[in-house]
């Protein structure tokens, strides 16, 4: 097998994809962070000190999904031409779902954008947080949904 991020000489490489085709390219990662009652009706009422929980983390997952480039050493730069955010409360198991789709039309997939905004926001919970549950499990960081290139489509 042959390994797309290396050269000939096992140096490390961002793969070129100059004749790739553009195309639609969707993503839609999620996962979740479980915390305390006391946390969780906490971020629900607004009433945390460091301000509006949800809302910092929504902004923090877009800003992961642009920066991606900057924290995965092998990610091309990509135009994104759109991101959305999704919080989902669970209240019966004081759960945070949040769910980031990532889009553009370009020579390359948007996974790693979705995956890191999730990520992002999911940390961004976590410090507002922390000062009340440490204790909180960010988990099930996944890749749900992609679709566009020459791979095709991919659900769970």
């Amino acid at each position: 097998m042959t390994l797309t991020h290396l050269d000939e000489q096992d140096r490390p490489k961002m793969v070129d994809v100059s004749s790739k085709e553009d195309t639609s390219r969707i993503a839609i990662a999620s996962g979740m962070i479980t915390m305390s009652k006391v946390a969780y009706d906490n971020v629900i009422s607004n009433q945390n000190k460091k301000g509006p929980v949800l809302q910092t983390a929504v902004i923090a997952s877009i800003m992961g999904a642009k920066k991606t480039p900057e924290i995965i050493p092998m990610c091309h730069p990509l135009l994104l031409t759109g991101i959305n955010c999704d919080v989902e409360q669970l209240d019966d198991i004081c759960t945070f779902r949040l769910t980031v789709t990532t889009k553009l039309k370009g020579q390359t997939g948007v996974e790693m954008e979705a995956l890191t905004g999730v990520s992002i926001g999911l940390l961004t919970i976590y410090d507002m947080v922390k000062a009340i549950d440490k204790g909180m499990i960010i988990s099930d960081i996944k890749l749900v949904h992609k679709s566009g290139g020459k791979t095709g489509d991919y659900n769970i």
